[in-house]
């Protein structure tokens, strides 16, 4: 689990006594703007401060999901309609009706949290205050759409969340607020995901708060400091364990739990499987003549048995395996049913 950790970037001043720091008296009016889990969560923080009216949710539209390719709704689109708000849900704003019918909302605050689109400026424009972005990084670190797997990928010791200003390009507005949390060992990007959107929300909501009396920073990027953090792919878990131990374990746990961390391995009986392996730990040294990506066995650690696989330089242990096709299993399990013995213990 991530721990918290005062953020090296820009914060807000602290309201001084006597200065208001509840809720904005009438609520703010706004308009909010998201697709995943991530956003999800989000409005349904916002939905439950008394310092913000939604009249209005856009959310992108419903996506072929599974074998059967049937229509699924967003988690943002299931969470406004359980609180009763209109859904809208436009391709682009390319046509200028799409445009005229959300300023008529007459939104004081946009809120976008992961909405998957780069609005345009006559979308941003229809803020009466200004459009508001909830972003999963401590930006100008990991613009872009993944930016909670690409900090784990890269060892970064810390994350966070940034409220940011929204100009026309990508992540790119000033700051308004930062909140960070360092990232533990044993982070990986689904827990990172649900601590951050938890954040997000504490953070956007202090934001709003501030907003009205003038009270945040807007702060411009230092692009010298400018990454970026593009989509996942698919085909980015497949893993090479000719890389040394660590930087695989940064890569496994930035793929949990999709799109998985995944490799082929022989059987004992010449079989070649698929196996999905979860986010473990570093072990200790390799025995002598093993070779990259061989299974050397079980090995117990204090969380348990845990499944020894061979990198360039340490063997990386792994709590799960799910072999392709098969449901997950613990080490000791998938130990008891692939591997044959090879000796006493």
């Amino acid at each position: 689990m991530a721990e918290g950790l005062a953020s090296e970037g820009p914060e807000t001043r602290d309201l001084s006594p006597g200065e208001t720091n509840g809720p904005p008296k009438p609520p703010l009016r706004v308009v909010f703007m998201g697709t995943p889990d991530f956003a999800a969560l989000i409005l349904r923080r916002l939905l439950d401060w008394p310092g913000a009216d939604v009249s209005c949710v856009y959310t992108q539209p419903d996506r072929p999901s599974g074998r059967s390719k049937t229509p699924k709704p967003s988690p943002v689109k299931l969470a406004a309609l359980e609180h009763g708000l209109e859904v809208r849900q436009p391709l682009n704003f390319k046509d200028p009706a799409e445009v005229a019918a959300l300023r008529e909302l007459e939104a004081d605050v946009l809120v976008v949290a992961a909405y998957g689109l780069i609005l345009p400026q006559a979308v941003l424009d229809t803020a009466r205050l200004m459009p508001i972005n909830v972003h999963a990084s401590l930006l100008p670190r990991w613009r872009g759409a993944a930016p909670i797997q690409r900090a784990l990928q890269a060892g970064d010791q810390a994350t966070g969340v940034t409220i940011m200003r929204m100009v026309l390009g990508l992540d790119a507005g000033p700051i308004l607020l930062q909140r960070a949390l360092r990232i533990a060992d044993s982070d990986h990007a689904g827990a990172l995901h649900d601590e951050l959107a938890e954040l997000g929300a504490e953070a956007l909501i202090e934001a709003l708060t501030r907003l009205p009396h003038g009270r945040l920073l807007n702060m411009p990027q230092d692009e010298a400091r400018v990454t970026y953090a593009p989509k996942l792919a698919k085909d980015e878990g497949r893993l090479d364990w000719s890389r040394e131990a660590a930087d695989l374990h940064n890569h496994i746990r930035a793929m949990h739990p999709w799109p998985g961390a995944s490799f082929d391995w022989t059987t004992p009986n010449g079989k070649v499987l698929t196996l999905n392996i979860e986010p473990g730990q570093v072990g200790g040294d390799l025995p002598a003549g093993a070779t990259p990506g061989a299974i050397l066995g079980l090995v117990a650690t204090e969380q348990g048995n845990m499944l020894a696989i061979a990198a360039q330089d340490k063997a990386y242990l792994t709590p799960r395996v799910t072999p392709q096709g098969k449901k997950s299993q613990d080490a000791t399990a998938f130990a008891c049913g692939y591997l044959k013995p090879v000796g006493p213990g």
